[in-house]
């Protein structure tokens, strides 16, 4: 089966179980799925059931797919992502971006937690932009040309205007909300020390195992995207040592923060 035939096969699932024309699709990460559970006239579908869906393995990654109404939109909501690092394909780990186009919608906000450069814990910054370091790229091999061109450009892969709505909104809110640049690696290991101090030199301001093969094929579908981190650790070197719990406990503590932030940029856009 060809990834366009699974692509329409699963849009089709969906659509049967009343998944009809979303607005945006939400990828929420680490530690950040419960916003999904205050979606309205909900639509929860666990991942295991959907045809040609990857399996979240992570631990603050709920696994379902979450559909229904949020701050006045119509929101397709992943609680967990799929990760290189699980030993999924980059099809696998994009396949729910390609679907969110599919179905409709118009952009995504793409979450996830990260570690801290330029940041520290408890922040959360606007992506402007990211540094591909995972070594593979989810465009590889036949293009999809229903999705986009052979050679998409990037330069604007996290759209500037929805970055803009989002900081009017923080001010609003007052939420302070940084901008930066996220630099994607595969994990699952945690960066040497070493290794940050040349991905500062490189312009680095966070780092994470996620979020670019996501932004690479949005932006190739034609997607707009916002992204956010929350900095929920300082990265290897400006602390003594790294551990997920600490991730999910820290997105614990500024999950109010990110949910109203989300929910007011939504309405917005």
């Amino acid at each position: 089966m060809t990834l366009m035939t699974k692509i329409i096969e699963t849009k089709d699932f969906l659509a049967a179980k009343g998944v009809i024309a979303p607005e945006f699709g939400l990828i929420l990460g680490s530690g950040l799925g419960e916003l999904a559970e205050e979606v309205d006239n909900a639509i929860v579908i666990d991942y295991a059931d959907i045809p040609n869906w990857g399996k979240s393995t992570v631990v603050g990654h709920a696994g379902k797919l979450v559909y229904g109404d949020l701050a006045g939109r119509k929101v397709l909501a992943l609680q967990g992502r799929f990760h290189f690092y699980e030993g999924n394909s980059l099809d696998v780990v994009t396949f729910p971006v390609r679907v969110m186009k599919a179905l409709g919608c118009e952009g995504v906000l793409v979450t996830n937690a990260a570690g801290g450069i330029s940041y520290g814990p408890g922040t959360l910054m606007a992506i402007t932009d990211h540094i591909n370091m995972t070594g593979n790229n989810p465009l590889i091999g036949e293009n999809l040309d229903d999705f986009g061109p052979r050679f998409p450009d990037m330069s604007d892969a996290y759209t500037a205007t929805y970055r803009e709505k989002a900081h009017e909104v923080a001010e609003k809110m007052s939420i302070k909300l940084e901008d930066g640049v996220y630099m994607g690696l595969t994990g699952p290991t945690y960066e040497t020390p070493a290794e940050i101090r040349a991905f500062k030199v490189l312009g680095a301001d966070a780092v994470g195992m996620s979020t670019v093969p996501e932004v690479i094929v949005a932006a190739h579908s034609g997607l707009k995207v916002l992204g956010i981190s929350a900095i929920t650790n300082f990265a290897a070197g400006f602390q003594s040592e790294l551990n997920h719990e600490e991730v999910v406990e820290v997105t614990q503590q500024i999950k109010e923060d990110f949910k109203g932030l989300v929910k007011a940029i939504l309405s917005e856009l």
